[in-house]
């Protein structure tokens, strides 16, 4: 199974991993490890580049099935071969800020609106997400835009860590956290959340925090160490997706 690189520290840019299978139909290699997202949890796959013995392959595509796979637009080298890995940062770094933003604005929604998370697609521009509510209007947008860059000029530390289901559901809220949306066959989760202003430490931690958390969810996308990072959002519009069922649509600067 490929390592996980990238749910310790998503600020690597390039990184060493060696071919353990190459396929064809369409060109992927499994590697031993891997910085390269892979698209889900509305989050969509990192690309770059993967270079051996001055050859270039670039990664068109990153999926997560029994292992990850990373898709090539060539044929693939051979099991065996060591290659250096490069991300498009610019497309990897928007996705973090957009992903951060998600968490920053599920939870003030479902702190002001009582409007929980149904779900939410990022791309590199621009963002939606879903939630319980039944309408908002002007006014409600207005302010929801006002209290997400508030949040951002906060520099509230992002952090997460690993822990047990049975050890998150007993001491962490699951009405935030929504693990009694993922299957019971994941066991170990790994927990975004979002702390007090000035606050440390960010990044990759150990545990909970004990001081005023804004958000906390189970999550295994990456993110921007400090919501500063997010930049100014601005709401750019709504509609209605059903029966008390809003979609909000978010910029960023």
């Amino acid at each position: 199974m490929t390592e996980q690189s990238y749910l310790e520290d998503s600020s690597v840019r390039r990184f060493e991993a060696t071919v353990e299978r190459s396929l064809s139909d369409p060109p992927r290699v499994v590697l031993d490890r891997t910085q390269f997202y892979p698209e889900g949890g509305g989050q969509p796959a990192d690309h770059g580049t993967l270079t051996a013995a001055g050859e270039t392959w670039n990664v068109t595509n990153v999926q997560k099935r029994d292992t990850i796979y990373h898709e090539l637009d060539g044929e693939a080298p051979p099991g065996g071969t060591r290659v250096t890995g490069d991300l498009d940062w610019e497309r990897r770094e928007a996705h973090m800020r957009y992903h951060t933003a998600q968490h920053l604005l599920s939870a003030l929604l479902l702190a002001a609106y009582d409007a929980p998370t149904r779900g939410n697609q990022l791309y590199a521009d621009r963002a939606r997400i879903d939630v319980e509510h039944g309408r908002f209007d002007e006014d409600d947008l207005a302010t929801i835009e006002a209290r997400m860059n508030d949040l951002v000029d906060d520099g509230r530390p992002v952090r997460w860590y690993t822990m047990g289901r049975e050890a998150a559901e007993a001491r962490l809220d699951t009405d935030r956290t929504r693990i009694d949306l993922l299957p019971d066959s994941i066991t170990e989760l790994r927990i975004v959340e979002v702390g007090a202003p000035g606050e440390e430490p960010r990044g990759q931690v150990d545990g909970p925090g004990e001081g005023d958390v804004y958000d906390r969810t189970a999550c295994a996308g990456t993110h921007v160490t400090d919501t500063a990072a997010v930049g100014t959002v601005s709401v750019t519009g709504r509609e209605t997706g059903g029966s008390d069922r809003e979609r909000l649509h978010f910029e960023l600067e």
